[in-house]
């Protein structure tokens, strides 16, 4: 009797380990994607207070929401300008020649450590501009941005969809 029964106790305990390990494995890949959409949603977090940063020009938010040492680069310079205090600089660059200008957060989509967002800017060309006098004309346009964020939050590249300014650009209707 006693030896019936070991095979079936035998086969009792692999069940249980087979099960408690298939269990782990999905428990581990679990948490892993858990932390994926947590780090995706503290990204999109931050880049909701990020847009309230631009918009307001605030100091104390571009400190905690971009590294340092992060680089941005912008046609007003041909140096790169750099952590929160240098993408201020572009902002406030942007505000001399449109006073009230505002970008306006419409979607965004987030893979790991990046977040791309569509923004509306508007503003008024009510100051000179990249020599430019004002003109006063009210505008609107659709931009598209990638960001960057390193592990501990902070945005630490920004790359911008050029599109058709690029292309006007290169072929020399538009020099910037």
């Amino acid at each position: 009797m006693f030896s019936k029964r070991i095979p079936i106790l035998l086969i009792s305990v692999v069940f249980c380990l087979l099960t408690c390990a298939c269990h782990a494995s999905r428990t581990n890949t679990a948490i892993a994607d858990m932390s994926a959409a947590t780090q995706e949603q503290r990204n999109k977090a931050a880049m909701k207070r990020f847009e309230t940063m631009i918009n307001t020009c605030d100091d104390a938010l571009a400190a905690e929401l971009v590294d340092a040492k992060a680089p941005f680069y912008t046609p007003a310079s041909k140096e790169p300008v750099y952590g929160g205090q240098g993408y201020l600089g572009i902002v406030r660059f942007m505000r001399k020649g449109f006073s009230d200008v505002q970008w306006k957060l419409e979607e965004m989509a987030a893979d790991g450590n990046i977040v791309a967002v569509r923004w509306t800017c508007t503003g008024t060309h009510d100051g000179p501009f990249m020599g430019s006098k004002p003109t006063g004309k009210h505008f609107a346009a659709t931009v598209m941005n990638f960001y960057y964020f390193n592990g501990e939050g902070k945005i630490i590249n920004d790359v911008a969809a050029e599109g058709m300014i690029a292309i006007l650009r290169q072929i020399g209707l538009v020099k910037l």
